[in-house]
């Protein structure tokens, strides 16, 4: 059985309704099913059914077969290092001198360029080792450094491919210019080379192009590392991957080559000293850092001594090894279990800061509220009719992918509530609304600060008491149409049925304070916050005022995870000291936010918290072990009680013994 029929009829057998978990292995050919209670004779039924002529199929993920990959480089390597015990004498010892030249020329180089570095240590050992005729001594430490890299490189990878995965759901559909000027919603694998794609405010680049019209702010500095905006205008370039955070952009298609968001997801793990732990950059660092001193040691030694086997025991043995090898991987391996729980973390260091933070800010609307608000009540006002008030509705809300607009377009749907585009141009103004023209009307959309306050719609004492007893039990929003009300929708959006559940873990967690942002009315925001304990809550604000609010906790010296979904929330996103956003959250926010979570389960955040004090609490106990372990290797070697070639080979096996320590699962 080949690994794609294995995984064929894996999953043939887990879509089964009287199957709870199927494994099947191409190796040995073995099926195990566990199966509800009763049904084994279907089970078997089904097994005994099976053609092995023509077995079902299914391509590997690269994430599956990144690991039979790995998997097969481990076994080759074990096999090679077995085998190579039989091989004669003068042809394995042909192969030790070549692989160590690797080691040796790469050590020749750092000390061309003055540099103290790990790769010198591993090239003095390596180089005495085959010096002093300590050849399986040297072949030792050769395959436990390859081993290690090895170990490396596949966390890394299955990390890339999971960040990968979870960024290219983000983009399913886009809005496509016909040749009349229309617009129209397609997949997005519909789009050609040539065609003319709409992108506004909040929004992704899906694909590498040409500004045809409109213009825009885009953020691109995933792509170019440019902190700033840049404006972008007919006949400009712009990439794939990148942000319109305020502005339209009309853009002609020049390319579908995914390569240029392939580049980006990579970038975010490698290579980027800013992305890195910080724990994992001091590592790093002290690695360096203590290379000269094995060298130092390894000179008095001699000097004392003038017994060079003692003098060796110091140079077999040194810290930094153990220390650059082993955090790396505990850092990586923690990203990559955050992943297989949904959680994909850009870089270590917001791994650690969400380890040490107190402080947890919530946003409300489809972050602690279920993700699918609903819309309870449509109120006309001035003579509109409620059709009317929905119908226009959905249709300045269907373009903006936000929970509540989503609700909006959800209703009117239901309703059989079809809406032509009979707009002109559609803008959103963050946390505050939308305007466009309908029907050669100007029309606008949004909270009753921007329609009242901003934009000066007239309000009657009499609507003001329709309007304060139909939104008692939710959140309101209001359309407008020629300066004339037309209308309110409630919006109703219950908290999640977990969600008091997850606050109190995070509370036992160590998270001592719980706040919760949100621009809706005082009597939805209180009413949630009390259902869910949260000790402070703020209703009405603007997207500056949750950025204000995150700076003032810092300001107190609290460390703050801000956890939002909107457009409206990217600014305290940005601010906070390390970011989270939802699933079903706006695209701006999951490019902001230094955490992205794959489905609406706050359940995740637990888990991620979870996972992150564990890899500071395993970075610890490597740091004590390595310490303690190699000073007594050391002390054990100088006084001569233990020869070079045993020092060597106890601490090339502890730092194997770390780097697979450091590679298991921080959850049960």
């Amino acid at each position: 059985m080949g690994i794609t029929q294995a995984r064929g009829v894996e999953d043939e057998i887990n879509a089964l309704d009287y199957v709870e978990k199927a494994e099947v292995n191409h190796k040995s050919g073995s099926i195990l099913v566990m199966y509800k209670q009763g049904q084994r004779e279907k089970v078997l039924e089904y097994i005994s059914s099976l053609d092995r002529r023509s077995l079902p199929e299914r391509e590997l993920t690269p994430s599956e077969r990144a690991d039979e990959n790995f998997k097969n480089k481990l076994l080759f390597m074990i096999v090679k290092r077995f085998v190579m015990k039989f091989v004669p004498m003068p042809i394995r010892t042909a192969f030790i001198f070549f692989n160590a030249a690797k080691f040796v020329l790469k050590g020749l180089d750092c000390l061309m360029q003055l540099e103290m570095k790990v790769e010198m240590l591993d090239a003095a050992s390596i180089g005495i080792s085959v010096a002093r005729g300590q050849r399986s001594t040297a072949s030792s430490i050769m395959f436990l450094l390859k081993l290690s890299e090895l170990l490396e490189d596949y966390t890394k990878e299955r990390t890339r491919l999971a960040l990968e995965e979870q960024l290219s759901l983000n983009i399913d559909s886009v809005w496509l210019e016909t040749p009349e000027g229309a617009e129209v919603q397609v997949p997005f694998d519909k789009v050609k080379v040539g065609d003319r794609i709409i992108i506004r405010t909040g929004s992704v680049i899906p694909f590498d192009g040409t500004v045809c019209s409109e213009e825009a702010m885009v953020n691109q500095s995933t792509m170019t590392g440019e902190s700033e905006p840049v404006h972008k205008k007919e006949g400009d370039s712009v990439f794939a991957g990148s942000v319109v955070e305020a502005g339209k952009l009309t853009v002609t298609v020049r390319s579908l080559s995914e390569d240029s968001r392939l580049q980006k997801i990579v970038s975010l793990i490698d290579e980027s000293e800013q992305l890195k732990a910080g724990i994992q950059s001091n590592a790093e660092r002290i690695a360096d850092s203590i290379v000269p001193y094995s060298f130092l040691g390894f000179g008095l030694t001699y000097l004392l001594t003038r017994n060079i086997t003692k003098a060796l025991s110091v140079l077999m043995v040194d810290f930094s090894c153990a220390l650059k090898l082993s955090t790396p991987i505990s850092v990586i391996s923690a990203m990559r279990e955050a992943a297989a729980h949904g959680c994909v973390v850009k870089g270590g260091r917001y791994l650690e800061a969400f380890a040490e933070a107190d402080t947890i800010v919530f946003d409300k609307t489809g972050t602690l509220t279920k993700a699918c608000p609903q819309v309870t009540d449509v109120v006309p006002f001035n003579g509109f009719e409620r059709d009317y008030v929905l119908r226009t509705a959905a249709c300045l809300e269907e373009h903006f992918p936000h929970s509540v607009a989503n609700a909006v377009v959800k209703k009117a749907y239901e309703e059989g509530l079809l809406h032509e585009e009979e707009h002109a141009q559609v803008e959103y103004l963050v946390a505050h609304g939308i305007i466009t023209h309908y029907e050669g009307k100007k029309a606008i959309i949004g909270s009753a600060h921007f329609v009242f306050e901003d934009e000066q719609v007239p309000l009657t004492q009499e609507i003001k008491a329709v309007i304060e007893e139909k939104s008692r039990d939710g959140s309101a929003i209001f359309l407008a149409v020629g300066g004339v009300l037309a209308g309110m929708l409630v919006i109703t959006d219950p908290p999640r049925e977990d969600a008091a559940e997850i606050i109190q873990k995070l509370r036992e967690q160590g998270i001592s304070r719980i706040c919760m942002l949100t621009g809706d009315a005082e009597t939805a925001a209180k009413r949630v916050a009390s259902q869910l304990g949260i000790d402070t809550y703020i209703s009405g604000v603007l997207p500056e005022d949750k950025c204000e609010f995150i700076k003032e906790q810092q300001a107190q010296g609290r460390k703050v995870i801000m956890i939002g979904d909107g457009i409206n929330d990217t600014p305290a996103l940005s601010a906070a000291d390390v970011s989270v956003a939802m699933c079903g959250g706006s695209d701006i926010a999951r490019e902001v936010a230094d955490i992205s979570l794959g489905s609406d389960d706050l359940s995740s955040v637990i888990k991620l918290r979870e996972i992150s004090t564990a890899l500071m609490s395993r970075i610890r106990s490597n740091y004590h072990f390595i310490a303690g372990f190699n000073s007594a290797l050391i002390i054990l070697g100088v006084t001569g009680l233990l020869p070079p070639s045993a020092s060597s080979l106890m601490h090339n096996g502890s730092t194997m013994l770390i780097a697979a320590k450091s590679m298991r699962p921080y959850l049960p």
